[in-house]
């Protein structure tokens, strides 16, 4: 991996060392979301070849449609250095700077997320998958956050530290029994 760039404080380019810790089934992921979108096509394309149905529009169209799939299936691409962390989607790439969170919750919805929000307003959601998946992150992240703790900048936002640290503990444990197979 190269070396990356973010924004100081003043608008200005500024060079970050090398991302400490990052998603190691980001790839995988990738890779997956890319042949459930192959699949999708090469299946709708036979099914109109059989049909006798297949024309240029239609195959452009299958085509869109697997793309679209690949779109909502393709995870952000997560990584951290000390200080900050950095989520990059296909169109948006997100970075909060973890040692000065404010805010840090479980947000709303279908699929459960993680809310960091920084001093400087910065945002980001992640998957807690992510984070329970790849324990150098969220040791990264963890330290992290105990330095925001420390400096009193961490206004709301323990609980749900403490909530993925079980998660994190608890599937470090489960892990450790099948290995030894005691489950």
């Amino acid at each position: 991996m190269g070396r990356w760039t973010t924004r100081d404080r003043a608008g200005g380019r500024a060079m970050l060392p090398e991302p400490v810790a990052y998603d190691t089934a980001w790839a995988g992921e990738a890779r997956s979301a890319g042949g459930y979108a192959a699949l999708l096509f090469s299946l709708l394309l036979l099914v109109d070849d059989v049909a006798d149905t297949l024309t240029d529009l239609r195959a452009a169209l299958w085509l869109g449609l697997a793309a679209l799939l690949f779109a909502v299936l393709c995870p952000a691409r997560v990584s951290m250095a000390q200080g900050l962390l950095v989520s990059r989607g296909l169109w948006h790439r997100s970075e909060v700077h973890t040692d000065r969170l404010v805010s840090v919750r479980w947000s709303n919805g279908v699929s459960q997320r993680l809310v960091l929000r920084d001093a400087d307003g910065n945002r980001t959601e992640l998957d807690p998958q992510v984070l329970i998946a790849n324990p150098p992150l969220w040791r990264v992240l963890d330290a992290d956050a105990q330095t925001s703790v420390a400096r009193g900048m961490l206004c709301c936002g323990e609980t749900a530290l403490r909530q993925i640290t079980a998660r994190i503990d608890g599937e470090a444990a489960r892990t450790v029994f099948k290995i030894s197979g005691l489950k």
